[in-house]
């Protein structure tokens, strides 16, 4: 599925929403990893972006510890992001920044644009420590809504101490929630999502969201071959279940 083509008249939109655990529990190498990895990563994007002409890449950044806190007060083009670098500190309050991603992912009084045929929102998630605030009642929130539904979500657990069965909960598929433990490594995981293609080999970026041929299983699929042949360790043995209501 290539976005190269000439014809198109208005380009499509990609959101690429990072959540970034900032507490304590990262204090130290976990997380000067995250930052050096945030750092490295945008170039890849950006050249991902301009290999395709009709597509834009807009990057938001949630920032969780004592509460949460958008890295930008809306999200930046691919061109205008900078990663500011994070100090670990405070507690985990997960629950919050659900709750907060969930306000922006509307069309009317949010982030969300129908005016111009969209991708499909990509979410990552950055957890090394377990929620310290009510985080069942926000992820519920949180998956409510459709744009979230409709997006392919993958949780990145730093660490031992990361909590797997609360990120399964926000991924909705245990199989996405991927254990790091050093640098190298979460620069490939970001790597396989900036391209956002179950093709990682070209450089095109996601799927429509009005396309048929967009499967969240598919591309998990080419995420566990992807990451198999690097040797990196996918969760395989918890069970979610994330059925709830509709809402834009």
């Amino acid at each position: 599925m290539s976005l190269s083509n000439s014809k198109a008249v208005a380009k499509r939109t990609m959101h690429l929403f990072f959540m970034v655990d900032a507490s304590r529990r990262l204090e130290g190498f976990l997380i000067d990893g995250v930052n050096d990895a945030m750092r490295s990563i945008l170039p890849i994007v950006r050249e991902i972006s301009d290999s395709n002409a009709d597509a834009e890449i807009k990057i938001a950044a949630l920032i969780f510890s004592d509460g949460c806190e958008w890295l930008y007060n809306e999200p930046k083009s691919v061109e205008d992001f900078e990663w500011i670098d994070q100090t670990a500190f405070g507690w985990t309050d997960l629950g919050a920044a659900c709750q907060n991603l969930e306000k922006v992912l509307h069309h009317r009084n949010g982030w969300m644009d129908f005016k111009n045929d969209v991708y499909v929102p990509v979410f990552i998630l950055f957890s090394a420590n377990r929620p310290t605030d009510d985080f069942d009642s926000g992820v519920a929130t949180l998956w409510k809504n459709n744009w979230f539904k409709m997006g392919f979500k993958v949780a990145i657990a730093m660490g031992e101490d990361a909590d797997i069965d609360v990120l399964a909960k926000f991924t909705g598929n245990i199989e996405r929630v991927i254990r790091v433990h050093e640098v190298e490594t979460l620069k490939k995981v970001f790597s396989f999502f900036a391209n956002s293609d179950a093709d990682c080999d070209d450089h095109e970026i996601g799927w429509s969201a009005t396309d048929d041929e967009w499967s969240e299983d598919t591309v998990t699929e080419a995420l566990k071959h992807q990451l198999e042949e690097e040797d990196i360790e996918i969760i395989t043995d918890i069970n979610t279940d994330s059925d709830n209501d509709e809402e834009w």
